[in-house]
């Protein structure tokens, strides 16, 4: 039996986190050259960028999808205004986003701000409005909802603009830029990711 695949990706702005194609959508395909059983774990928006482990090992599919196994996982969100820290208590002790057309209240999540955030300049750039100005936070969570992050800080008042995983538990996009891959041994992503 061969031996299974594991990469890391950083997904760009705009593209669809799978190969196949959608109308004139950029697509993994665009980008990353894989074997073709392998496929993204958990998706990322098609208008968020950052970090996606990409796999044909079924197991770690299950053990990073399954509600069961909590898993750490941090973004970084530019947000319109200036974010305060009520916005950012708020956001730890969890707030109620609608999911499903139901009212859902999140997790407890760890919120900071982040001063000056190393990011790559994203293409196209963000609207840039000099009266309204932005700030950068780090939050991470241990659960997935649809569109959870960018409902959360529209919640507390503060509209998601820009949206990067930065990390899933211990594997992080450290230098890696936009359409960058890293092929990882099944030991060292089991590791960073179970600490097995």
């Amino acid at each position: 039996m061969k031996p299974f695949s594991y990469y890391i990706i950083y997904k760009p702005f705009q593209v669809l986190s799978q190969f196949s194609k959608e109308g004139d959508k950029k697509t993994l395909g665009d980008y990353f050259n894989v074997e073709k059983d392998v496929y993204p774990v958990g998706r990322l928006d098609y208008d968020s960028e950052g970090l996606l482990i990409l796999t044909n090992d079924k197991l770690l599919n299950h053990r990073l999808l399954n509600p069961n196994f909590k898993h750490s996982r941090e973004y970084y969100v530019q947000v319109d205004g200036s974010i305060t820290i009520d916005a950012i208590n708020k956001l730890q002790l969890g707030v109620n986003i609608t999911i499903d057309g139901k009212i859902y209240k999140t997790k407890p999540a760890t919120a900071r701000v982040l001063e000056n955030p190393v990011v790559y300049e994203r293409n196209p750039l963000i609207r840039f409005r000099k009266d309204i100005p932005t700030s950068w936070i780090g939050l991470t969570l241990t659960e997935g909802k649809n569109r959870q992050v960018r409902k959360m800080t529209a919640s507390v008042g503060f509209p998601t603009l820009r949206l990067i995983r930065k990390s899933i538990e211990s594997i992080c996009l450290d230098e890696m830029k936009p359409g960058d891959i890293i092929s990882l041994s099944k030991k060292s992503l089991y590791k960073k990711l179970f600490n097995e």
